[in-house]
């Protein structure tokens, strides 16, 4: 029935967005079929009709391909054709194939027909709850004879169809976790096909469309989270029935917050497509998911291309541990590629940060195509994560001199005596300088306004700051002023030194 070639799948619900667990899932089987030169299957999971939306569907295709986790076969999507030899890979377009299985099982006695009502499994619950015992299915319709179940069909009674589980454990070999084994008892007979109106079988549910799907699409490795571990004997029970080769199963473990709870979105963002609107870098957060559970051979290597990646990932190396998804280490991850970025690259990914400051991308020159590389360039080894860059270079465009004074972390300098003398100063020389002030001109000021007042040291250069940036900390003045220069030239709304002086000490 295999191919002797590793293939693994994604398989997510198109009925929200892609999270972290789920995008760490995909990196696990990407990872694992790309270093075995296997397969890499999307499949979209969309039986919940009423959930399940096609614009989820496109956002996690997006979602993964900016991860750079292609795949082999799947969908058509974004402009791609349907891949692979192994389709329909939408479950909404296989429900012919779950009905032609659901038949054989049925002809061959493997599945029944339940006639059970919602009233009648309640009070079953209630008086297994009641009894003490397992909150299982009684077995009611186990045995009803051909007749009685012709008769029922004809009525046109509502029916779900029930697997046959049998009187033997089910066990399965998880390669993170060792041997897992259920009692037959534990699982009753499972529902394969939830019942339906007028006599109609209604949806498959998921634990026989997922097997079905992974069977006839000969995947060999089921790699996922282990909120499916009790899924799983189910879906073992349904392949014994067909005859079918059980897969390898590898549950990966549960991702949890620093509160030591399950991730959510209270603990910050936890979607793939928050973290890119907030300017993390793909390769970042590729690098990070793939240390949630998993780590180097020599257990100190923390940096990873994927090409890298795909070289030291081994599921013997992946624990079954909780991993606590840590934002400080995310964040020193993506200072360290934010680094390694070229300035072109960081300017295209920044330029919606700054709506309102400067044109339409599409048409802004060369010229100021560059300068604004300049300016990323200077503020991004400073920030965590892309989005704060604003807030960082805000001052380039302007200060509002009442706003400064009025900063509480100013106050101090600013009433000091000598933060008048040195203002003063300086705004004498701007007023009496007509060309560019470059970093020579600006060095030349500081030590002429040193020698003649005696006023040294950061009560020197903290006024000055204030008076140009707003804030008495900030980049090299050697790198700051020619970029105030050029974007005043450019008409970009960047005040020069001069004017951002002579605005401040009001002249």
């Amino acid at each position: 029935m295999t191919t002797g070639k590793i293939r693994v799948r994604f398989a997510p619900s198109p009925t929200g967005l892609l999270h972290v667990g789920n995008a760490r899932t995909a990196l696990y089987n990407w990872l694992f079929a790309r270093r075995a030169g296997g397969h890499f299957l999307l499949r979209i999971e969309d039986t919940d009709q009423e959930r399940s939306e096609k614009r989820y569907e496109r956002q996690l295709m997006e979602d993964l391909l900016w991860l750079g986790l292609d795949w082999d076969e799947g969908p058509e999507g974004l402009d791609r054709p349907a891949e692979g030899n192994f389709g329909p890979y939408r479950q909404s377009e296989r429900l012919h194939i779950y009905a032609e299985h659901t038949q054989r099982l049925l002809n061959e006695d493997k599945a029944y027909c339940c006639f059970c009502t919602p009233e009648m499994l309640e009070a079953d619950h209630k008086k297994a709850v009641a009894e003490h015992r397992p909150q299982v299915y009684s077995g009611r319709c186990r045995d009803l004879g051909p007749r009685t179940v012709k008769k029922n069909l004809d009525a046109g009674k509502p029916f779900a169809v029930r697997l046959r589980i049998g009187e033997e454990p089910l066990r399965f070999h998880d390669l993170v976790r060792g041997t897992v084994e259920f009692p037959a008892e534990a699982l009753s007979d499972p529902i394969l096909v939830r019942s339906g109106n007028d006599g109609q079988p209604g949806m498959p549910v998921y634990n026989y469309v997922v097997t079905i799907d992974d069977a006839l699409m000969q995947i060999t490795h089921v790699i996922r989270g282990d909120d499916h571990i009790s899924n799983t004997p189910k879906q073992v029970a349904i392949y014994n029935a067909f005859g079918w080769p059980v897969p390898q199963f590898a549950h990966l473990s549960t991702i949890l917050g620093a509160d030591r709870e399950r991730l959510s979105k209270r603990h910050g963002a936890t979607s793939i497509s928050s973290f890119r609107e907030m300017g993390y870098l793909p390769e970042a957060l590729v690098n990070y998911l793939a240390l949630l559970g998993w780590g180097a051979e020599d257990g100190k290597t923390e940096t990873f291309t994927l090409p890298e990646l795909i070289q030291a990932f081994t599921l013997e190396r992946v624990t079954p541990s909780p991993a606590v998804f840590d934002f400080d280490k995310l964040n020193w991850l993506n200072r360290h590629y934010i680094k390694q970025a070229s300035p072109a690259r960081l300017a295209a990914l920044a330029w919606e940060y700054f709506g309102g400051f400067l044109p339409a991308k599409d048409e802004a020159s060369d010229n100021v195509l560059y300068w604004f590389a300049q300016l990323v360039s200077l503020f991004a080894p400073s920030v965590d994560h892309l989005d704060q860059l604003m807030a960082k270079a805000l001052f380039v465009f302007g200060v509002d001199p009442a706003a400064v004074r009025r900063n509480p972390e100013n106050a101090e300098i600013l009433a000091a005596d000598s933060t008048r003398i040195v203002l003063g100063e300086l705004a004498s020389r701007c007023r009496s300088h007509t060309g560019i002030v470059t970093p020579e001109v600006f060095k030349a000021w500081m030590n002429e306004i040193k020698s003649a007042t005696g006023i040294k040291g950061k009560d020197l250069f903290h006024p000055v700051r204030i008076a140009i940036t707003g804030t008495h900390s900030g980049p090299e003045f050697d790198k700051l002023l020619p970029l105030l220069a050029q974007g005043a030239a450019l008409n970009l709304g960047v005040l020069s030194v001069q004017d951002r002086v002579k605005r401040f000490v009001g002249v």
